[in-house]
């Protein structure tokens, strides 16, 4: 194992960076994606178990279950900036998409926290069933889902009210809890059952359960980016159960360490980590052929394990098939998609908004796109469902008339915001346009 310093800390930021917390030291592991190193380690309270990170990467939050705080770690410097009492014995905690709350499951007091991140307080504390011991937070922010293992449900939370709306009886005895990319549905694990609860998030009812080898006892869950997959670590088994989204059945198992704990997965949906409790290490699972590529030295009784889920990088491309032509109508083509990478995630449910410019000589049609709220008179688009990594959305079609006095040449313009992307993105697009010939008049 190689270690640094907090101060040495991340002096290589092309991560994404993966948050251990160890529970029998009191600190947090730091461990480079690319490299697979321990770059730092950061001290934390007492009985650290969960462990979360701000979609943009920039704060990491753990739960210290001994100690009923929740410590903040800025990521730049890998120190703790602030320490937050919360309930008793917390033992997980999640942060909304925007980063703006972070829920924090108290074990001990049946409640959760509800962390105010700008100004790093409690700003409501919520009583769900009893034994709480994870938390998940729907891509759109709307809901929190606690999985309370000793009275086998889960509590669902409105998280503009802060109040329980829905009570789903599961399994016995779940425990971890994920949410599909795009919100439909959140998985539960039932570590006495030995299953995982399959749960309609409409209905917020169970609609299947996967069985799981017989005394394997599962405990934490994660869904890939594109929610295809979902990895069950199996505590007694120390395996990986990998399953299908599709037909919600196991399709491989993977060994790994003694004892598995935590898992999560990077941006990319490209590796998986794994915390081994009695093996003081993580294992590095490559989801393109599920199996273990590294296994990685980390402090003893490793629980938690976090990794930020990535901004979405939108882009915006424009295009029209041929010159237009005075007096008659042309056609643009728009496309937003999500960029790939290591640390590119997928869009957080707030809107997405296209924006087009027509330059003189051109007035709007009509602007449509499946899926697309379109606004002729403003010409502008919006949607709210969740955008992968690497994926495109329908295009929108611009249909344009162009007036019998168009210049020759112009450039339409547009842009692409919203969806978690921090920055505007702009597309212009030149085009010729070429005057109407007439036909010659027949002689007489």
């Amino acid at each position: 194992m190689s270690a640094a310093s907090p101060s040495q800390a991340q002096g290589d930021r092309d991560g994404p960076f993966v948050y251990v917390a160890s529970n029998g030291l009191n600190n947090v592991s730091v461990i480079n994606a690319v490299s697979n190193e321990v770059t730092a380690i950061v001290p934390v309270g007492s009985g650290p178990f969960g462990v979360a990170v701000a979609p943009d990467g920039s704060r990491a939050y753990v739960a210290n279950f001994s100690s009923s705080n929740v410590s903040v770690i800025d990521t730049a410097s890998n120190s703790v900036v602030a320490t937050i009492s919360v309930g008793v014995g917390p033992r997980a905690v999640a942060v909304a998409p925007d980063g703006s709350r972070a829920y924090v499951a108290n074990f001990s007091s049946s409640n959760v926290s509800v962390i105010d991140t700008a100004s790093n307080s409690v700003v409501a504390t919520i009583s769900v069933g009893v034994g709480p011991r994870a938390v998940a937070v729907s891509p759109d922010g709307s809901r929190a889902y606690i999985t309370n293992s000793s009275s086998n449900n889960v509590s669902v939370i409105d998280t503009a009210s802060d109040s329980v709306v829905a009570t789903i009886p599961v399994g016995s005895f779940p425990r971890g809890v994920a949410v599909a990319p795009d919100g439909s549905r959140a998985y539960v694990t039932n570590s006495s059952s030995d299953s995982v609860s399959v749960i309609d998030t409409g209905s917020n009812s169970v609609i299947h359960t996967v069985p799981l080898p017989v005394g394997s006892v599962p405990f934490a869950v994660t869904v890939t980016p594109d929610g295809s997959r979902l990895y069950v670590t199996n505590f007694n088994a120390s395996s990986v159960s990998v399953i299908d989204a599709g037909t919600n059945s196991v399709i491989a198992t993977i060994p790994v360490g003694s004892f598995p704990i935590g898992v999560a997965v990077t941006p990319d949906g490209g590796r998986l980590y794994v915390t081994n409790f009695s093996s003081s290490s993580v294992s590095v699972i490559e989801t393109g052929t599920n199996s273990v590529i590294a296994t990685i030295l980390v402090g003893d009784t490793p629980i938690g394990v976090g990794i930020a889920r990535g901004l979405a990088s939108l882009t915006l491309t424009k295009s029209h098939s041929r010159d237009f032509t005075r007096g008659r109508q042309g056609i643009y083509t728009l496309t937003v998609a999500n960029s790939t990478g290591r640390t590119v995630g997928p869009t957080d449910g707030t809107a997405v908004t296209v924006t087009d410019t027509l330059p003189n000589g051109l007035t709007a049609a009509a602007l449509t796109g499946p899926g697309w709220t379109c606004t002729r008179s403003t010409l502008t688009c919006t949607r709210k469902d969740i955008l992968a990594a690497g994926h495109s959305y329908p295009p929108i079609t611009l249909t344009v008339n162009i007036s019998a006095n168009a210049p020759r040449r112009v450039t339409n313009t547009a842009t692409a915001t919203g969806g978690g992307d921090r920055a505007t993105h702009t597309a212009t697009d030149p085009t010729t346009i070429k005057p109407r010939h007439r036909q010659p008049r027949p002689e007489r």
